[in-house]
C-alpha cells in the first residue's frame, strides 16, 4: 500500500505512495478512521520508513511510479514548454523546490528504467542519464513521464512498448527482494506520531544496512515453494454504492484488511493497521489517545518541531495548482518556509547537481507536436489563463457527499474540487 514492488511478466514494478511534507516525514503511520481535519490529509504524506525501505534494493528496476514527480526532473525535459502549459510552476522550477526531495534520492538510487508520475495534472516527458561510480559500470538511462488529467482535449494516455517476457502468465507476482527486505526490516515499524530517523551509518546504529542477502531472499523463495503467483483473495470490506439506497450518514470505521492480514501472517510481517488499532484501544484505555489527537492537531500544521532532513517541503503547489483536486483547507494552514535544519552529506539539497545534466527527449516519450506552442499561442494562453482564474474563484465550491440531512449537511469532510469550470467543459464537449 504504501510502498511496494511486484512483478509481472518479467517486468518489475516499484512504487511509493503519497505526497511529501516535510513536517509528516519522520512520523510514523498512525492514522486510521474515523479522521480529523488533520490526519485526513496527513494520512497520505509520505513517510521515511517507506523511502528507507525500497533504498534497500539493490536489483534492476523496471518501472517506479510515484504521485509526486522526484524534485529536480523538470530540468531534464522541456522545461520551457512545461511553464508555458503550467505558469504557475515557474517559482519552484526556478528555485528548484518542485517535486519530491525523498522520490528524487530515490530516482538516484534505483535508476528505473521508467518513472511514471502524477499530481501536476500536465503531460511531461523527460530523460535523464546517471551518472556512473566507476568505468567498469555501464551507465544507466531513466525515462520520465507524468500525464494530464483525463478530461476532453488533454493529453492523458500514451502507450509505451515493455519489454517483458511473453511466455509469462498473467497473473501479479511477489518480488523476493522486497518480500525479503520487509521481513527484514520488520522491527523499524512505528505507529505513532513520534517523529524519528532511520538507522544510518553515523555511530549512532548498530546496524544501518537492511538490505537482502541471497540467503534471505532464497528463504522467501523456498517460503512460497517458488511460486511467487500473488492469489486473487479481494474481499469486499464496506457495501458497495448503491444510489437507490438511502445513504446514511455514520462515521467511518477502521477496518483491518483481510487480504492484508493474510499477507502479514504468511511472512511473518507486523500488520500495520491491526497494531495501529491495538494502540489506540490501548491509548484510549489510558486516556491518551485523545490527548495525543490535540497534539497531532496542533503539529500536522506545519509546525513540528523537528522537520525532515531536507531543506525545503514540496507540493507546494498542490495549493494553487487550478487543476489539483485536493481535500477541504488543504495547503491553506500549511508552513512551506524552508527548514533550518542542514542537509546531511548523504542528502545534498539539489539532486540535479548529482546527475549528469543531459536534456535528450527520447522519440517513444517525445511531447506530441499538438502540445507545443507557438507564440502566437502565448498571448491566447494568457487571456485563458486570467479566465480561468476568474472562472476558478466564482465556480469554487465545496461538493458535498451524498448523504447527510436535508440542508447537506454531513458528518465527513467535504471535498473541495478547483477549477470546477473544466468539468462543466465536458458537458459542452459532448
Amino acid at each position: 500500500g504504501y510502498a511496494g514492488v511486484v512483478r509481472f511478466r518479467g517486468v518489475r514494478i516499484g512504487g511509493i505512495s503519497g505526497i511529501f511534507k516535510s513536517h509528516d516525514y519522520r512520523k510514523g503511520h498512525f492514522e486510521c478512521p474515523p479522521y480529523n481535519q488533520q490526519t485526513i490529509r496527513s494520512a497520505y504524506h509520505v513517510r521515511n520508513i517507506e523511502v528507507f525501505k525500497l533504498k534497500q534494493l539493490k536489483r534492476p528496476m523496471d518501472i517506479f511510479m510515484s504521485h509526486d514527480w522526484p524534485r529536480s526532473i523538470y530540468h531534464y525535459g522541456n522545461k520551457k514548454q512545461l511553464l508555458k502549459m503550467k505558469s504557475f510552476f515557474r517559482q519552484e522550477v526556478e528555485s528548484n523546490t518542485l517535486g519530491n526531495p525523498a522520490a528524487s534520492e530515490l530516482l538516484q538510487h534505483l535508476k528505473p528504467t521508467y518513472w511514471f508520475s502524477a499530481h501536476l495534472h500536465v503531460k511531461f516527458a523527460a530523460f535523464m542519464q546517471h551518472e556512473t561510480s566507476s568505468k567498469e559500470e555501464l551507465p544507466k538511462a531513466t525515462k520520465f513521464l507524468a500525464l494530464d488529467k483525463c478530461l476532453p482535449h488533454r493529453d492523458f494516455l500514451q502507450i509505451i512498448d515493455v519489454e517483458h517476457d511473453p511466455n509469462a502468465g498473467d497473473s501479479l507476482e511477489y518480488d523476493a527482494e522486497w518480500i525479503a527486505v520487509l521481513k527484514a526490516t520488520n522491527s523499524l515499524v512505528n505507529v505513532t506520531q513520534c517523529s524519528w530517523n532511520m538507522p544510518e551509518k553515523n555511530g549512532l546504529h548498530a546496524k544501518w544496512d537492511y538490505s537482502a542477502t541471497d540467503e534471505a531472499i532464497k528463504e522467501v523463495l523456498e517460503e512460497l515453494n517458488h511460486n511467487l503467483t500473488i492469489p486473487s483473495n479481494f474481499t469486499l470490506t464496506a457495501a458497495c454504492y448503491d444510489p437507490s439506497k438511502p445513504q446514511k450518514n455514520m462515521q467511518p470505521v477502521h477496518t483491518i484488511n483481510p487480504q492484508t492480514t493474510e499477507f502479514c501472517a504468511q511472512f511473518g510481517l507486523t500488520d500495520i493497521n491491526d497494531r495501529i488499532q491495538q494502540a489506540k484501544e490501548e491509548g484510549s484505555g489510558r486516556g491518551e489517545y485523545e490527548e495525543e489527537e490535540e497534539e497531532e492537531e496542533m503539529d500536522s500544521t506545519g509546525s513540528a518541531e523537528e522537520p525532515s532532513e531536507y531543506t525545503t517541503d514540496n507540493s507546494g503547489l498542490s495549493s494553487i495548482n487550478p487543476d489539483e483536486i485536493m481535500l477541504d483547507e488543504e495547503g491553506g494552514d500549511e508552513d512551506l518556509s524552508t527548514c533550518s535544519v542542514d542537509p546531511s552529506p548523504d542528502h545534498p539539497p539539489e539532486f540535479s547537481t548529482s546527475f549528469s545534466d543531459i536534456r535528450i527527449m527520447p522519440d517513444s516519450m517525445a511531447v506530441s507536436s499538438d502540445d507545443a506552442m507557438d507564440s502566437n499561442n502565448e498571448d491566447l494562453e494568457k487571456s485563458a489563463g486570467s479566465k480561468q482564474g476568474e472562472e476558478k474563484s466564482s465556480t469554487e465550491r465545496p461538493l458535498k457527499r451524498t448523504g447527510g440531512d436535508e440542508n447537506g449537511n454531513s458528518g465527513v469532510k467535504k471535498i473541495k474540487r478547483r477549477n470546477q469550470a473544466i468539468y462543466a467543459a465536458e458537458e459542452e464537449d459532448k
